[in-house]
């Protein structure tokens, strides 16, 4: 039989939604996949309601049903304060997991250079396989996950055409300071580089921390690929409604890369969401203190049990140390954890280039009761951690 394509080789399956599957196996607490087990605004689900006997039911316009570019365009215009063209600025694509292939394939030849930070959520470095690309790892330094200029620099000038930027980041759960993003566009425009922003988490950031859009920097709009998606702002994590913002002569390219991947994102799902986007600013601080109470409540259950975590800035993971028990492998240390303790991580080696394994994410976008049976579940687990194998 012929042999199949190399590039499937040179990645592995989701970790992530791996953990999900054996969390399902064990019966454990699912700390692993970030979704929520609380359901989305009332009013958005009534008007899916709605929808599902009044329509749309067929294609929507390929890059984007125009009352959701148009909700979508004044929402972005007003929280990233540049404006933007619900005509010509906008490709709504299935999830943002669609919308950085997109961009990695508009703006990507095979051979090119792709930087990105490190540790790094899992998609970037198939995106890039899958897109020709090499990607070039920068390290986030722990605890703090800060990045050394000079290092990031020396990969600037291997001539990279794009780099990836999460921010607020998964998994670290950090967020990136206006400085560090100075620098960040120094460099692209320095060495004429494309940065391509995954910002799912930009409402999802925790005082005194602010979200910068790195597209409204000076000069950033021509070379930066917005990437987001409506999933974590609005609990539909199931919805996959992605979307890009760029300038038009990198939409035109993008448009033609979405519509033969996955032709549009699904019309009911983008008609209900409007009223999401509709929402006004006191949704997004409500949202904000939400997931405050429940970092709080997680991160001080960790502390109560004596576990060395960094505290998140923005997002909803907790980056847990666990030195402590010895375990060389982390991924046997996480099926250990969901088997035996009741509770689902993803260990951290997933997520790192770097031979780093003494991490585990958690992620505490669940009820209060959930996150506190999940408490419950980890005050076993030095008792029981004598037995890992």
């Amino acid at each position: 039989m012929p042999e199949l394509s190399g590039r499937t080789e040179r990645f592995t399956e989701s970790v992530i939604r791996k953990m999900t599957r054996v969390c399902s196996q064990y019966g454990a607490v699912n700390l692993s996949q970030g979704f929520p087990d609380f359901d989305p605004p009332k009013p958005v689900t009534d008007r899916l309601k709605e929808v599902a006997d009044g329509g749309p039911h067929q294609y929507a316009v390929t890059w984007g049903a125009q009352n959701f570019r148009n909700a979508l365009a004044e929402k972005q215009s007003r929280c990233m304060g540049i404006p933007v063209n619900p005509d010509t600025d906008i490709v709504v694509t299935c999830g943002s997991t669609e919308a950085m292939m997109a961009a990695m394939m508009t703006v990507c030849n095979p051979g090119d250079k792709v930087i990105v930070f490190s540790p790094f959520y899992e998609n970037y470095g198939a995106d890039a396989i899958l897109s020709g690309a090499e990607p070039v790892y920068v390290p986030l330094n722990p605890p703090d996950f800060t990045f050394d200029a000079d290092v990031l620099e020396d990969a600037f000038r291997l001539h990279p055409k794009a780099l990836i930027l999460c921010n607020p980041s998964n998994p670290s759960g950090k967020v990136f300071s206006r400085q560090e993003l100075e620098i960040i566009a120094g460099f692209a425009e320095k060495y004429d580089t494309f940065v391509i922003t995954d910002e799912v988490y930009e409402h999802i950031v925790y005082k005194p921390y602010t979200h910068t859009y790195f597209a409204s920097l000076p000069g950033m709009y021509e070379r930066t690929i917005s990437c987001s998606s409506l999933s974590k702002t609005y609990s539909i994590t199931g919805w996959r409604l992605g979307y890009i913002i760029a300038p038009e002569r990198i939409t035109n390219a993008a448009r033609k890369v979405h519509d033969f991947l996955t032709v549009g994102a699904a019309a009911p799902l983008q008609e209900a969401a409007v009223v999401g986007l509709q929402f006004g600013p006191e949704y997004y601080e409500k949202l904000q203190r939400l997931y405050t109470e429940k970092r709080d409540l997680f991160t001080e259950g960790l502390d109560s049990l004596g576990l060395t975590y960094t505290k998140p800035q923005g997002a909803y993971y907790v980056m847990v140390d666990v030195s402590e028990f010895n375990c060389s492998d982390d991924r046997t240390f996480c099926e250990w954890l969901a088997r035996e303790v009741g509770v689902g991580a993803v260990p951290g080696s997933s997520f790192f280039r770097e031979p780093v394994k003494n991490f585990i994410r958690f992620h505490f976008a669940k009820k209060d009761d959930t996150l506190n049976e999940a408490l419950n579940r980890l005050s076993s687990l030095r008792k029981k951690a004598v037995n890992i194998q």
